[in-house]
């Protein structure tokens, strides 16, 4: 019996050891889940930091693309405005070349003349260039320049008589104003002067 009694004793000690280790181990197991928690909660809040900086990046970048591409676009526009502007003055010696000719020894020299003359014209309609043909319609000082007014009550107050020199607009901007005789009706102190 005293063998027994050894090996019972023995393994009640052992139990006795594993338990006052438990606590402690147990401690340290919980400790460490909570500090694992802890880097997971920190490192899930970075990535969620680092994933929403990368979409403003994203989005920042994005943005400058866009704008960048129009800045290009509008300083394309301005450059061709500036040469379209300089072919102003050709297409106006063209009109008063072809105008001034009009003798019979000059028409295949004219002939010539007008389709260079047309060329220019339909190419610069390809790049956005509208030639203002106000006769008739309303003035307006956005698109004209009232070189001249005549005082008449055949036509509308404000109604272009006359086109002494046309204008020219390329994508809504107004390159040249056309310049243009006004009608304007008569006013009393005006027909007074006069007589």
């Amino acid at each position: 019996m005293g063998n027994q009694d050894v090996k019972v004793n023995v393994r009640v000690e052992q139990n006795d050891k594993t338990d006052g280790e438990k606590p402690a181990e147990a401690e340290a197991v919980a400790m460490d889940n909570d500090k694992a928690a802890a880097e997971i909660a920190k490192l899930t809040a970075d990535l969620e930091e680092l994933k929403q900086t990368l979409l403003r990046r994203q989005a920042d970048f994005e943005n400058y693309r866009k704008r960048v591409e129009k800045e290009r676009f509008e300083d394309s526009k301005r450059a061709t405005a500036r040469v379209i502007e300089g072919l102003i003055p050709v297409i106006d010696g063209f009109e008063h070349a072809l105008a001034a000719h009009r003798e019979a020894e000059y028409e295949s020299y004219r002939k010539g003349f007008e389709l260079i003359y047309k060329q220019l014209l339909d190419n610069l309609a390809r790049l956005g260039v509208e030639r203002i043909e106000p006769t008739g319609k309303a003035f307006d000082p956005h698109l004209h320049q009232a070189m001249d007014r005549t005082e008449t009550t055949e036509h509308a107050d404000g109604t272009i008589l006359q086109v002494f020199q046309p204008g020219y607009v390329f994508h809504g901007r107004v390159l040249r104003p056309a310049m243009v005789r006004v009608a304007v009706h008569p006013s009393p102190a005006s027909k007074q002067a006069v007589n």
